[in-house]
């Protein structure tokens, strides 16, 4: 019998590439997802970061958002990475496309300015040991609400959380799949190993 996870990137628009690439250093079958009928297939999915606006637009085109809203409540393991987080909130300030609102959160995009305002930060993020998570934010989000049952994993030194888990889903402002630090992905396998 094969327990080998597959788990899918969504690749309609943005860093795709680079979470398949994170995925299979792991040892994790990775898939490109283009398709709503191929998630059927999968133990899990990452939203990766890119544009919202236009993921969002291609993600209610193709038919994601009712499936993913339907699988997310039923345990479906799901990783929104920066577009993808703001993409799985139920709440999100100024964007004028639907979400999978499946995570208890308020979102607010683009906080840090434009691309080249970007920046690294060494976030402490317990759930991934004591060493500090070289975190690349680009043009990212903040949560600033999280509903009760949302667990933030990880915040700026102000304070500001930039990631969090509420059971089966994983949400990070910041790009993992652009260092080569694995331990993002290794954490998001093991909800997918565990079933959400």
């Amino acid at each position: 019998m094969n327990n080998k996870k597959r788990i899918g990137v969504l690749a309609l628009q943005g860093a795709f590439g680079e979470h398949i690439t994170s995925l299979k250093k792991l040892k994790v079958e990775a898939l490109a997802i283009r398709s709503a009928q191929d998630l059927m297939s999968l133990d899990g999915l990452i939203i990766p970061g890119g544009e919202s606006t236009t993921i969002g637009r291609l993600m209610v085109h193709y038919g994601f958002v009712e499936a993913l809203r339907e699988l997310s409540q039923n345990g479906f393991p799901i990783f929104g990475t920066c577009a993808g987080m703001i993409l799985l909130a139920k709440s999100v300030l100024a964007l004028d496309v639907e979400t999978i609102g499946a995570m208890d959160i308020k979102v607010r995009r683009n906080v840090f300015g434009r691309q080249v305002d970007s920046f690294e930060a060494s976030l402490s993020v317990s759930a991934l040991g004591e060493a500090p998570f070289p975190a690349v934010f680009i043009r990212a989000p903040i949560i600033i609400q999280a509903e009760p049952g949302v667990e933030i994993l990880a915040c700026l030194p102000d304070g500001t959380p930039v990631a969090a888990r509420q059971r089966n889903l994983l949400v990070s402002a910041f790009h993992p799949e652009l260092t080569s630090d694995l331990r993002f992905h290794a954490y998001f396998v093991d909800i997918v190993s565990q079933g959400g």
